[in-house]
């Protein structure tokens, strides 16, 4: 039978303000949101039973109905009435649990690959408008590139990439709960740092320099407290020649941007001697 394979990408936030708390307990946000070359491969064949199969190489995520891929097998297969069940394999890349929406990139790709199996003809704005009932961060995966991310991340503008652009992850071997990073998260004590149009700018002519010193995220004043290790691979990173380094979502991912790729590859072998999940990457534009 026809299998579909897809590669999904992971993602880093180049700046994300949180702007208020709205009165559904979810916070307003913007961001701007960067695919990244590292990724996974999301695979789909149909099979004669109706279920829904999940294989995976990683012993860290569900193979069941908690995992997120799962659910968007089971969304597609209830909004288009499909009798017909689905195997599901993730070769996973992406470290999990890491801010790099490596779970919701598997999800869009098996909205994907199953719009491409059963030839349903959704547009990609359909295909973002059920991945956000399955998270926030679905519709972005679907979209990959750059954007501006705003909402608690759903209204997406896109915007040119950083393009052609070396970075080191590194993910230390510790947890963080989003959840309650928000609960944590002082929005009175924050200085307000609106998008600007110079930063802005600066992605798109690839001005790192300017992007160094510019990027931020809001949700270091929480993570970074509670976990030293964070503040401890980001001056390392710098140590390392880095130009610029922050923590990707809540955490608790590092990255750091590099000038060139063998800058790039002596800080990942000086940063694995303490984090074994560090990765040389690049900057992914769908162009």
């Amino acid at each position: 039978m026809e299998k579909i394979t897809i590669k999904t990408y992971g993602k880093i936030n180049l700046y994300l303000e949180v702007i208020n708390k709205r009165e559904d307990g979810y916070h307003e946000l913007q961001m701007v949101m960067q695919s990244i070359s590292l990724y996974d491969r999301v695979s789909v064949r149909e099979i004669e039973k109706d279920e829904i199969l999940l294989n995976t190489n990683s012993p860290y995520i569900p193979k069941d109905d908690g995992n997120i891929a799962v659910k968007a097998a089971k969304l597609i297969k209830e909004a288009y009435h499909i009798d017909k069940g689905v195997e599901i394999t993730i070769q996973k890349n992406i470290p999990v649990a890491a801010g790099l929406a490596g779970g919701s990139a598997n999800a869009a790709g098996v909205l994907k690959g199953l719009n491409e199996l059963w030839d349903l003809g959704l547009s990609e704005e359909v295909l973002q408008d059920l991945g956000l009932s399955l998270g926030a961060d679905v519709p972005f995966a679907v979209m990959e590139g750059a954007a501006i991310a705003e909402g608690i991340g759903e209204r997406l503008t896109p915007i040119s990439g950083l393009k052609n652009t070396w970075m080191v992850l590194c993910k230390p071997s510790i947890s963080v709960s989003t959840p309650e990073v928000y609960k944590e998260l002082n929005l009175s004590v924050l200085e307000e740092k609106p998008l600007s149009k110079e930063f802005l700018a600066a992605i798109e002519n690839r001005n790192l320099r300017v992007i160094s010193k510019t990027m931020y995220n809001a949700l270091e004043s929480v993570t970074l407290k509670k976990h030293a290790v964070i503040e401890d691979i980001k001056k390392k990173m710098m140590q390392y020649n880095a130009i610029g380094t922050m923590m990707t979502g809540s955490g608790p991912t590092v990255f750091g941007i590099f000038k060139d790729q063998e800058r790039a590859k002596k800080a990942a072998q000086n940063l694995k001697k303490y984090h074994h999940q560090t990765y040389v990457v690049t900057t992914y534009n769908k162009s």
